[in-house]
């Protein structure tokens, strides 16, 4: 296969921002970054204007494009979420099954393996959000799906082979032994949902857990006496925390007091997004729950947030412009650190020789025009 280079535009490397050089692309990976005057007479040069950065990685992914994972647990259902996500820069994402039955989370593995063996673009694994959750801290999830973990769920979790599997649980709700099996399979463990004590996360953190999942949201609030789980994760340098910033689901000043406590490095951007993104749906049904769109939030009839209109572009200018965080921050949290959390930082994450060419070129406006997953490119909405 011919080299292309990508020149023209300023490069995010995963830790700095050069200018003047240029983006080798072979065989679907990152041949060399050298400078613009260096590159090789036989590669095809193309000529781009703005910021070329790592792809988003989002590990949180309940829908997009009208479609909703938990409906449509099919190989074509993953294919058209991870379309609809990648005009805004999302080039790797888990679909996430949000709270269901035995046979729902079945199926939703089985789609997977499917879609990961057809080798549909972006798709890195799944997350399975539930159902081993605390009911007292539900948000839009169904209590009546909620239940205690069971051998059969052991083996269906670690049954994937291929890419990566997320499990969103409850520690107070999940044994440290059933924890430490996961997590000696290769399961990535992630917290939420749940009134876990301070102590209870620790015992969890030292059993394999290493995520929170959507930190803040469905957990009691941090107090002087009861850290709880926020204080248990920002007291933690070397665990992972999703954040969505929609500004939304949690204030910018808080935000800003997380990742002022814990640092941006081990922070990372999520949507928690549903079938609005990319979509002009002003509702859809979860669970027979009409969930309604409105000034960019989705609620139920009762007013509960049901997941985000948010998309990972957004969540880029929303750390900038809104949190106040240099852009390498924001672009460290969309992609370096969820390719660490996910154990696929050797090959995403970062513009280096060796790894995969997924990418998102933006312009001054942080805006996506075009994205590149395994070298093939794609324009932006």
């Amino acid at each position: 296969m011919s080299r292309v280079a990508l020149t023209g535009a300023r490069i995010f490397d995963g830790a700095q921002i050069r200018d003047r050089e240029a983006v080798l692309i072979e065989d679907g990976r990152i041949a060399e970054v050298v400078a613009d005057d260096d590159v090789p007479p036989d590669a095809e040069r193309r000529e781009l204007e703005g910021l070329i950065a790592p792809g988003f990685i989002d590990v949180q992914v309940n829908g997009g494009g009208g479609v909703l994972f938990n409906k449509a647990r099919t190989v074509e259902g993953i294919a058209a979420i991870g379309a609809a996500h990648r005009p805004f820069g999302t080039t790797g994402f888990l679909p996430t099954l949000i709270t269901d039955t035995r046979e729902a989370m079945a199926e939703a593995v089985a789609a997977t393996r499917d879609a990961l063996a057809a080798s549909v673009p972006g798709l890195l694994g799944i997350h399975l959000e539930g159902p081993f959750l605390n009911p007292e801290r539900k948000g839009v999830h169904q209590p009546k799906f909620m239940r205690e973990i069971e051998e059969d769920d052991v083996a269906r979790i670690t049954s994937l082979e291929q890419g990566r599997t997320l499990v969103t649980l409850a520690p107070e709700m999940v044994s440290t032994q059933i924890i430490a099996r996961l997590a000696t399979a290769g399961i990535i463990l992630s917290a939420g949902h749940t009134k876990a004590s301070y102590d209870t996360i620790r015992a969890a953190r030292a059993a394999g857990l290493t995520g929170f999942t959507h930190l803040f949201n469905a957990m009691p609030p941090l107090a002087g006496r009861e850290p709880g789980p926020v204080g248990a994760a920002l007291d933690d340098p070397d665990c992972w925390c999703g954040l969505i910033v929609d500004l939304i689901h949690v204030s910018a000043p808080s935000l800003r007091i997380a990742i002022a406590a814990k640092g941006w490095e081990r922070m990372m951007l999520v949507t928690d997004a549903m079938p609005s993104v990319g979509s002009p749906l002003d509702s859809f049904v979860l669970h027979e729950r009409t969930i309604t769109r409105s000034d960019g939030k989705l609620t139920t009839e009762d007013g509960t947030i049901a997941g985000s209109d948010l998309d990972m572009a957004s969540a880029v200018r929303n750390t900038v412009t809104g949190l106040g965080l240099p852009l390498e921050a924001a672009l460290h949290m969309a992609s370096r650190a969820p390719a660490e959390f996910l154990g696929l930082d050797g090959e995403l994450g970062r513009i280096a020789p060796g790894y995969r060419a997924n990418l998102v070129l933006l312009d001054d406006d942080l805006k996506v025009r075009q994205t590149w997953i395994d070298g093939i490119s794609s324009a932006g909405p």
